[in-house]
This record gives structure tokens, sequence and C-alpha cells, in this order.
């Protein structure tokens, strides 16, 4: 069983609607696939009615953007969540709305530079995705100021650079705590991935545990062996659910379904832990 565990659609940053992802990925050969889109499960209906015409197994999924206690940026992946949950909607709504002001000021800021403007940015966001970094870099390559997203984040859009802003984001504890209360699954997303940028230390880790943590992504692209190492005697010390994923966004990122997998054992042990939302196809 070919088990494929993070993607995005164009509900978040992707560039293909839920339904082509959950096609794209019965293509690659998956048997199961995951949507995560940021911040939102606005695309879960229409994935579950792919996954089901294509005949593969769906798990309804998000990616929260967090802040860890010493002020780095965490993503946690989280699944079969209630998507109506009361406190986690209020937390999904702030952050939201905090991007979609955060995306404006880049963009003034970056159009004494470039030529950019809102309405261009806007050019490259599908109805009701909130606007974010993906976005604008979108835009940049359309204005022929960089090749691709990834020449945009490794220059123009990098935290080091003079046009970043920042944003809120929910305290990476709180969150755990929120998905578990929603009845879903928290797991680390890549939370080694150095190249990234600044990642937490053992500290963290114990925090998130503590909160509730049930889960670390480790196959994937962005993490270094040597920090997976690490991440597989965390997740032994703890019994932590271990998971592999493609972090697929269609032609946004160079990332291609299936090139990291998920065990079907640790599926189960997802499937098990979750109570929030159903698995279609499992």
């Amino acid at each position: 069983m070919r088990i494929d565990l993070h993607t995005h659609s164009c509900v978040s940053d992707g560039t293909e609607s839920p339904g082509e992802v959950v096609r794209a990925a019965a293509a690659a050969g998956l048997d199961v696939v995951a949507l995560t889109d940021h911040d939102q499960t606005a695309g879960w209906a229409e994935a579950a009615a792919a996954a089901a015409s294509a005949g593969i197994g769906f798990i309804p999924g998000m990616e929260i953007s967090c802040r860890s206690s010493d002020g780095i940026s965490v993503h946690l992946l989280c699944y079969l969540h209630d998507p109506a949950d009361a406190e986690l909607v209020a937390e999904l709504d702030a952050a939201r709305s905090s991007r979609q002001t955060r995306a404006r000021r880049m963009v003034e800021i970056l159009a004494e530079d470039f030529p950019l403007t809102w309405d261009m940015v806007q050019e490259q966001t599908h109805d009701g995705a909130t606007i974010g970094r993906p976005h604008i870099a979108d835009a940049l390559v359309a204005a022929g100021v960089v090749v691709d997203r990834s020449h945009a984040f490794a220059t123009i859009l990098t935290p080091r650079s003079r046009y970043y802003v920042g944003h809120y984001a929910v305290d990476a504890a709180r969150a755990v705590r929120l998905v578990r209360q929603a009845g879903g699954v928290p797991v680390f997303a890549h939370p080694v991935a150095s190249a990234r940028g600044r990642v937490v230390g053992q500290p963290v880790f114990t925090e998130l545990i503590e909160a509730g943590l049930l889960g670390v992504e480790i196959a994937h692209r962005d993490n270094p062996e040597d920090g997976r190492r690490f991440l597989r005697q965390l997740a032994a010390e703890h019994d932590l659910i271990v998971t592999g994923s493609s972090d697929y966004h269609g032609a946004g990122k160079p990332n291609r379904l299936g090139e990291h997998l998920t065990e079907p054992a640790q599926l189960e042990r997802l499937l098990a832990a979750g109570s929030g939302s159903a698995a279609v196809g499992l």
C-alpha cells in the first residue's frame, strides 16, 4: 500500500484543485492520499468525492502554521479533526486574516523595487484561497522577476529579506491541544528542515509531546539524514506515529507525489487515534 499524507491544493498554496490532486495521486499509483492545505479544510468535500471516484483512500487533514515558545516557525499537520470545532476555527480565522494583511504589506514594500501590484498577485490566486508568499512568488514569476517559486523564496521572499513581513501564528503547544480537543491527530511536519530556517530544539519537542503530539513526519525531502536519525530515536522513545510524505504542491514545488511514503501500520495507528472526522475508502 502506497500512502502519501501531505499534499496541498489551490485552496491554499498548491496549483491544482483538490480533485486534481487526488486524481494525480491515483495516477501516480498511490493507494491513500491526504489533503493538508494550510489552515483550510475547504477542499475536503471535493477531494473525498474524487477519491471515491478514483477508488483510492482519502484522509482529511490540514497544516497549521504555528510558532514555538522560543519564536521559531512550526508547521503542524493534523488529521481527522472536526473542521467545525469552535476554538480551532477561531485560531485558523485569526491566522488567515493576519496572512491577508501581511501579504498586502509585503506587496506594498515589493512594489517599491519591482513591477508588482496587488491585482497581479490576485491573478495568481484561486477563489477562496488565503493569499500568501507562494502567490506573491507566482506573481513575481509572471512578471519575469524570478524564474520560479523556489528562486523567489531563496532570494526576495526569504525571512531574512527586507521585504518579509511576519504574521500571527498560534502557539504550537496550544495548537496541539486544540487539535486533540477536536478529535484530530497532530503530527509535526518536517521538524528538522534546517534549509528552511531555524529549527526547534529538544525542549520544544518535549513541550509538544507533553501537550499531546502524536506523530512526526520523518521521511520528507527537507529533513536531512542526521535529523531523521534524531527523529527516529525520538519516535521510538515516545511511541510516536511516524509518517513520510511528499508535501506536494503541484507545479508550485519540485516535490513529486509518492516520493516519500508512510507505512501501512503507521496509517492504522493514525486512523485509530482520530475521531473528529472520517477517512474515505478505508
